[in-house]
């Protein structure tokens, strides 16, 4: 089931809007009750919500049938962005005859596996309406592929093979047509995007559009134990989460998951991790079923926190890139990513419990830290934490080609992560 789910979300969160749209889906259909920040909430023992924060963000918890006061409360967070080409505005442009449509980069993508690849777009578009303070916000997503970006001749380029820098603003501009010279205009895409929606080009007033990668899943290896993909990173960890949160039914705590915008681009928004939104999330949480500021307090500094995010896997053709005696591989089990410099948010103690929770249950799990001369990445957990200062682990599975169009991970360390979180909420 954990692979099947994975790959239809994949198919589906093409940008971060459909990534909660579909999550949202999931959750009302197993009798997830749907929450409003700016209405009173009326939580119950026993109960299943959902909040959905600007259409990027979403948090789902659970309060269990037997609650009482200081049973822990247990969460866990991945983000629903990835890196891509966003579409600016005043998009098009046209060049002899080519029309194209001007995007700047989010995140860090690898930038030259986004060429030769048909490219769709995503997103939510503001609509003009009665009520300015009350724009009409539909979600769009191209029925087919409308862009691509192609590589220059090697002809033209010799080289390529040698590496060359890729500009952003000169090689990246994606082609949506080829225009007769009748019919040459510089709003080719926004015509496009109207009739899409059905509405006047002057009713379109914004939008938040970003390309994604078409091409869907794809099981790779003589006994299938890969999977190829776009936005593995992080829909691995979302699908995981979102599973088990509806599979787990802990009667003595409260399980709470969050799903966030903006981690590729440093968390720092009104939907990101480095918000207030968490910490205000568990604190109306517990407010909402009749503890005290007081007991608030009390139950936030013995809460926990799973940040589950991907991790680097030791790749075949350049195993020195990786530490010397802690390298994950493909299909071993999901990763505890650690770093003394807490860009990975985690300490023996929390490491100690998730590692016991996982020895107790059989689940596969390796360690990765960085080589001690790369700096290496980091994750949601390290800002979570700062903000609300719980126990943290940072997990996630590793993966090959990371930031690519399309990532590699193995099939069964999918079941390992899906496994660890359930085991963590149970």
């Amino acid at each position: 089931m954990k692979k099947e789910f994975l790959i239809d979300l994949i198919k589906k969160a093409v940008s971060p809007f459909q990534c909660v749209e579909a999550a949202v889906g999931y959750l009302k259909k197993v009798g997830f009750e749907e929450l409003c920040y700016e209405k009173k909430w009326n939580l119950r023992v026993g109960g299943k919500y959902l909040l959905n924060h600007h259409g990027t963000t979403l948090f789902a918890f659970s309060v269990g049938s037997s609650y009482h006061k200081g049973d822990m409360l247990r969460m866990a967070a991945a983000h629903t962005d990835y890196p891509c080409l966003r579409i600016k505005p005043n998009a098009d442009f046209q060049t002899e005859g080519y029309a194209q449509v001007n995007v700047e980069v989010y995140g860090g993508p690898i930038l030259n596996t986004w060429f030769d690849r048909p490219l769709g777009v995503a997103g939510r578009v503001a609509l003009r309406s009665d009520n300015p303070f009350e724009p009409r916000m539909v979600l769009y997503r191209s029925p087919k592929p409308v862009l691509i970006i192609p590589n220059l001749a090697i002809h033209m380029n010799r080289e390529v093979n040698k590496g060359v820098e890729i500009n952003n603003q000169i090689d990246l501009m994606p082609i949506a047509d080829m225009l007769p010279k009748e019919k040459q205009s510089t709003d080719y895409f926004l015509t496009f995007l109207a009739e899409e929606l059905g509405v006047d080009k002057k009713d379109i007033l914004d939008f938040e559009l970003n390309t994604f990668c078409v091409e869907e899943p794809v099981y790779v290896g003589v006994k299938d134990t890969m999977i190829s993909s776009p936005r593995l990173d992080n829909q691995t960890s979302v699908a995981a989460l979102l599973a088990a949160i509806t599979e787990v039914e802990r009667a003595d705590g409260i399980n709470l998951i969050a799903l966030f915008d903006h981690e590729e681009i440093g968390n720092t928004s009104k939907q990101g991790a480095a918000s207030i939104l968490l910490h205000d999330m568990a604190r109306r949480i517990l407010r909402g079923i009749g503890l005290t500021e007081e007991e608030i307090d009390c139950e936030l500094y013995d809460a926990m926190l799973l940040s589950v995010d991907v991790a680097h896997a030791l790749h075949p053709n350049h195993k020195g890139k990786m530490d010397i005696t802690n390298h994950p591989v493909l299909g071993q089990g999901f990763c505890i990513k650690q770093a003394c410099s807490q860009s990975y948010a985690t300490d023996a103690e929390a490491i100690a419990i998730l590692c016991q929770i996982c020895d107790e249950k059989g689940i596969v799990y390796q360690r990765f830290v960085n080589r001690s001369d790369v700096r290496g990445g980091g994750t949601l957990g390290a800002v979570a934490s700062a903000l609300l200062p719980v126990k943290t682990v940072d997990i996630g599975i590793p993966l090959l080609a990371m930031h690519s169009a399309r990532e590699l991970m193995g099939v069964e360390d999918m079941d390992a992560l899906f496994d660890a979180v359930c085991a963590y909420f149970s």
